[in-house]
């Protein structure tokens, strides 16, 4: 079998050989380490578990839709405990019921209940859990410092009297 280099070959191979003479390719980070997962079975998602690993990625987006959003719903009131205002919770919790109905309208992936979440009901959570914070830090709040008073000066303006 006789092998067949085209010019552009021989002169990438020729550019390589130089580099490695030159001793470019010594010292490059990850030399002389392991191939990770290399005595592991074969996984077809291996690169799907690596690419959430590096990009420091949830593992919920590989979730089917419907699971995604019962876990959306189960995690709740922890998404609703930093918002400011009641109508800010009302809109929060509006956007994930659009997004169970458009589900339901259209249902794909695996069938789990999946319930549009009252708003009500939600918005009652978040005034009670937020008033319990607002009485815990109350009454574990050190007093506030004195304000400070502005010292006295020790200078005078000539043409004032005493």
């Amino acid at each position: 079998m006789t092998t067949v280099t085209y010019g552009w070959e021989a002169s990438v191979e020729a550019q390589i050989r130089s580099a490695q003479e030159r001793g470019e390719f010594d010292n490059l980070p990850g030399a002389g380490r392991p191939i990770p997962g290399r005595n592991l079975p074969y996984d077809e998602s291996w690169w799907i578990k690596s690419f959430l690993e590096r990009e420091q990625l949830p593992s919920d987006l590989l979730l089917p839709t419907p699971l995604q959003l019962r876990r959306r719903v189960e995690q709740l009131p922890d998404e609703l405990r930093d918002l400011p205002t009641e109508q800010a919770v009302r809109t929060y919790v509006a956007a994930l019921n659009t997004e169970i109905v458009a589900w339901l309208r259209a249902p794909t992936g695996p069938r789990v209940v999946v319930r549009p979440v009252n708003v009500d009901d939600a918005v009652r959570r978040w005034r009670t859990e937020r008033q319990h914070r607002a009485a815990t830090v109350a009454t574990t709040a050190p007093p506030a410092p004195p304000a400070p008073t502005r010292p006295r000066r020790w200078w005078r303006l000539p043409w004032r009297r005493r």
